[in-house]
């Protein structure tokens, strides 16, 4: 049996907003983790200037936090390996790394949605 198949079709909304969710979650982390790394860090050694450090690490460790929440239960929904989830979890750690992890689980979760869908069709399909 496919993940596909171990989905039930009340279960695809509560995947789709579980996606949404982790989206939003790892473009903000990655966006505070790109000014964090690419604009704080340098004016920090080199201006002697931590403001940007601290308006940006803080609130990037807290939400990076909140990522790995949305992760966990997006990949709790459509049964991910534990392998995957740490795979993402390190992606929002590296600049820019958290985007290519988003775009992978977003390609990955909207094929499995689309399997999903098409066999929900097709029951119908065969239902009439």
């Amino acid at each position: 049996m496919t993940i596909a198949q171990e989905i039930e079709r009340d279960e695809v909304p509560g995947i789709r907003s579980a996606l949404t969710r982790y989206r939003v979650m790892a473009y903000v982390v990655g966006v505070l983790l790109v000014v964090l790394v690419c604009v704080g860090v340098p004016m920090k050694y080199l201006a002697d200037d931590d403001r940007v450090v601290t308006w940006t690490g803080v609130p990037h460790g807290w939400l990076y936090m909140a990522l790995l929440i949305t992760a966990v239960d997006l990949g709790r929904r459509v049964k991910w390996s534990w392998k995957r989830l740490f795979l993402i979890a390190l992606a929002g750690t590296v600049p820019f790394l958290s985007f290519v992890a988003e775009r992978s689980a977003t390609k990955n979760v909207r094929a499995l949605l689309g399997v999903v869908e098409r066999a929900v069709g097709s029951e119908v399909d065969t239902q009439n």
